[in-house]
């Protein structure tokens, strides 16, 4: 089944046995976009800006959207190999891999096991790494909150913080709990992290961006700033008037940022 979604198209495919919900839009130099813990919005205007400048492929995550979600897939080491499974299967190279939260820490278990097919790594306010002692939080636990209060973390800017559910359709109201369900089972424990990650980051060797929203609450530039001494010449963009979503709450400037490193540094 396709459906016109924006200015791309959604379609099921099947990868490994598994169906999942796959939208793709634009043309030239492919991209593939992973989304965050709430899942993808084909929607959201920094889509259509990737879009005019890029091929833009955008999976849902097994369990996200309408993805199946497989009985054996129950961490984020396991969806990184489904991934590579889907880059090679969809014949995808030179790829730039842009992760946005969770989509980042996916974007870094993959590109620590095989980046034979990807030329540069975008890593946007991601989470997946623990740098400091086991007392000291890294990473704010947003399953403290309901899903309907993780936005006051998330957010910078106020009008976000509170959203409102009612004008949803009931297939849509199940997606939004069913990305949660599985949001949680792929960071509940340890919480938002892989305990091996921070100890395999020196593996990646690709041009590697972050990009990073200056008053991220849940996850602080600082934290950012450790990303990048790990990870073998990885740059850093920090996006002011931005929380954990910059490509949401500052469209223009998250966009400009990821052209800007895929010109200059993300050779063919």
């Amino acid at each position: 089944m396709n459906t016109q979604t924006g200015p791309g198209q959604t379609r099921q495919i099947q990868i490994s046995g598994t169906d999942i919900e796959l939208w793709e839009g634009g043309a030239g130099r492919p991209v593939l976009l992973l989304h965050p813990g709430d899942g993808f919005d084909a929607r959201a205007p920094y889509v259509a800006a990737l879009a005019a400048r890029y091929r833009v492929i955008a999976p849902s995550c097994p369990g996200f959207g309408r993805s199946a979600l497989p009985k054996y897939m129950k961490s984020v080491d396991d969806l990184s190999y489904f991934y590579l499974d889907l880059i090679s299967a969809l014949g995808l190279d030179d790829l730039v891999v842009v992760g946005l939260s969770f989509g980042g820490w996916l974007a870094a278990e993959i590109a620590v096991k095989d980046t034979a097919r990807i030329s540069a790594l975008c890593l946007v306010d991601t989470l997946g790494a623990k740098f400091s002692e086991p007392m000291t939080r890294d990473i704010t636990d947003l399953f403290s909150w309901p899903q309907y209060q993780q936005a006051q973390w998330i957010y910078h800017d106020e009008k976000l913080r509170s959203p409102t559910y009612g004008h949803l359709s009931e297939d849509e109201t199940v997606i939004l709990a069913r990305n949660q369900a599985s949001f949680g089972l792929f960071g509940w424990a340890p919480t938002l992290h892989s305990k091996h990650m921070h100890h395999r980051l020196h593996r990646i060797n690709v041009p590697t961006q972050l990009i990073w929203g200056a008053q991220d609450r849940v996850v602080s530039v600082d934290y950012g700033r450790k990303w990048q001494q790990a990870i073998p010449g990885a740059q850093m963009a920090v996006i002011e008037n931005a929380g954990h979503y910059p490509q949401i709450e500052q469209p223009g400037q998250f966009t400009s940022a990821l052209e800007h490193f895929v010109n200059t540094f993300a050779g063919r």
